[in-house]
């Protein structure tokens, strides 16, 4: 038996478009006499649907599409069999009304082969909202040529049942417990499962655990691509019955590759992935995938000279091409003559459009203006956000008129302290670094400038001769340059410290006890909680944030605003 895995990127709510992608596909199978196809979970919508899933007539189109997909592979590639991941309706009375199932699709027809059993409800996910669980395994009887297999089906979540590897708990439901039962051939795990860190790891440990337990090969099929604040990273791969790897599919990239069922000798991959690798290829994805599906062609970027916007530069110009990015610098009379020359020469270096509009006039515009209308003096703090917000003003306006996506260059530690401007550099259809604390990024651009990313700067199309974020912005001290000679730890803690007591309380979930045994000032802890509790109001009102950890603080982070505590 010759499988051909489709790790393949769906558009959500695209039904005709995913359909003809999963056509395509069967061509592939054709010319390398694949006799299974196998595709994500929910490969027909795309992952997540969320609300498109209520709306009745999409409901009811998707199996017109169904019907006609059948007849069309039926037609054109005779009885190659193919699976989709659809929302199966339910035909009685209670909500949520769907199935998150896998059909068949065979002989001109379709039908239902598995149904979604484990529905998770942390993180980002709220599948109980939209899904019922099955209540059974499923598993296929499959006649190819003169053999009879039995072959296990599970949809993603199904096969983190492990608590000592995945670490949520014991399920009131073990797929892979109740398939030990059937005496399955082989093993099948459908996926939409987004990147985080670590994540290839613990899908690697709970994938092998499933096939070591019930002696049998697994074939893992993931979704690869990026939707609003999610990363897919693909990955797919195939262990033999004693969970190692014996396949293994390209991250963060389409991919089709055939594997017959009595290959058993290890394939090689290109190139090993780092950890910085994989955070830089999930971020490149993020903001092509986000501007390619939302209809934007160009990007823009403040750059300041600063190490945060010379990053999302960077990650822009490998996702969008340099020809695409416009940056321009907005110098004040704060601005350092430093900052200045290194937003130029990082423009030089990453060959993106750069210009520069000097907003000094501006701010003595609104300073002369607020003092003669109402005789209003600003403060320091407020004068340092009418800085900001003219430059978020010029740059939304330059993106309104010119159709460039706007991105965010905010890290998480600002997000999370509140030490970033409403309306001002927050403004971005996208926040590209909004989950990578300062120290994650002055990791990446350690590494994106070292000899260990020459390879994957190679495959992105960057400068491989010369530092790309260059050693002045990523050795000069932080600073948003809101005032003379400000730095960042004018106002906070040097950020190896603050980026350990917020990684303790928004990931780790730590109250203070725990805190201070690790090591830390109870008025110092006590701090930090005070400015994040202060700055929810400006993360509800953030663009989306690109997902990397665990818990981000976009969609992942439900947090009242108005809370005591």
């Amino acid at each position: 038996m010759k499988f051909l895995l489709a790790q393949i990127n769906p558009v959500v709510g695209d039904l005709e478009g995913n359909a003809k992608k999963i056509l395509d596909v069967a061509s592939k199978a054709s010319s390398t006499a694949s006799d299974f196809v196998l595709t994500p979970e929910l490969s027909l919508w795309g992952y997540p649907a969320n609300d498109l899933l209520l709306k009745k007539n999409l409901i009811q189109k998707q199996y017109q599409i169904l019907d006609q997909l059948s007849l069309d592979i039926k037609k054109k590639y005779g009885n190659l069999s193919i699976t989709v991941g659809i929302a199966e309706i339910i035909n009685d009375s209670f909500f949520p009304n769907l199935y998150n199932s896998i059909v068949l699709l065979e002989g001109g027809d379709w039908k239902i082969i598995a149904r979604k059993i484990i529905l998770p409800s942390y993180e980002v996910f709220d599948e109980k909202r939209y899904f019922r669980s099955e209540k059974k395994v499923s598993v296929l009887i499959k006649k190819i040529k003169t053999k009879t297999w039995r072959i296990g089906f599970t949809i993603c979540e199904d096969l983190w049942v492990n608590k000592d590897i995945e670490g949520r708990g014991i399920h009131k439901k073990n797929p892979i417990i109740d398939l030990k039962k059937k005496e399955v051939d082989i093993l099948v795990n459908l996926s939409a499962s987004p990147y985080t860190f670590k994540k290839l790891e613990l899908r690697s440990k709970v994938s092998s655990f499933a096939a070591q337990y019930l002696q049998v090969p697994l074939i893992y099929v993931n979704q690869v691509g990026a939707n609003d604040n999610l990363i897919f990273d693909g990955n797919s791969f195939i262990l033999d019955k004693n969970g190692s790897k014996i396949k293994q599919l390209k991250s963060f990239s389409e991919d089709l590759s055939s594997w017959e069922i009595t290959q058993t000798k290890p394939e090689e991959s290109e190139f090993e992935n780092s950890e910085m690798s994989s955070i830089f290829g999930a971020l490149v994805l993020g903001v092509r995938d986000y501007a390619k599906k939302c209809g934007f062609k160009t990007a823009l970027i403040g750059l300041s000279g600063g190490i945060d916007s010379a990053l999302v530069s960077a990650i822009a110009s490998a996702a969008l091409g340099s020809n695409n990015i416009y940056c321009v610098s907005m110098p004040s009379r704060w601005s350092s003559s430093h900052s200045k020359s290194d937003a130029i020469d990082l423009a030089s270096r990453l060959k993106i459009n750069f210009s520069t509009i000097p907003i000094e006039n501006l701010m003595n515009s609104f300073k002369e203006s607020f003092t003669k209308s109402i005789d209003f003096e600003m403060a320091e703090i407020t004068n340092q956000n009418i800085q900001s917000r003219i430059r978020g003003t010029l740059l939304m306006a330059l993106a309104n008129q010119e159709k460039h996506l706007l991105l965010s260059t905010g890290n998480k530690s600002e997000l999370a302290v509140g030490y970033c401007t409403l309306y001002g550099d927050m403004n971005g259809g996208l926040s590209v670094i909004g989950d990578l604390y300062k120290t994650n990024v002055f990791k990446l651009c350690n590494w994106l400038d070292s000899e260990d990313s020459i390879n994957h700067r190679k495959s992105y199309m960057l400068d491989t001769n010369a530092n790309i974020i260059g050693e002045n912005i990523r050795t000069k001290a932080p600073s948003a340059e809101l005032g003379p000679d400000q730095l960042d730890t004018d106002s906070l803690p040097p950020y190896s410290t603050l980026d350990n007591i917020l990684k303790g309380i928004i990931e780790e979930k730590k109250d203070l006890k725990q805190l201070e045994d690790d090591g830390h000032e109870k008025e110092l802890i006590l701090k930090i909680i005070s400015l994040i509790k202060k700055a929810e109001f400006k993360r509800k009102q953030a663009p989306p944030i690109l997902k990397l950890s665990s818990q981000s603080l976009g969609s992942d982070w439900r947090v009242p605003i108005a809370i005591s505590f």
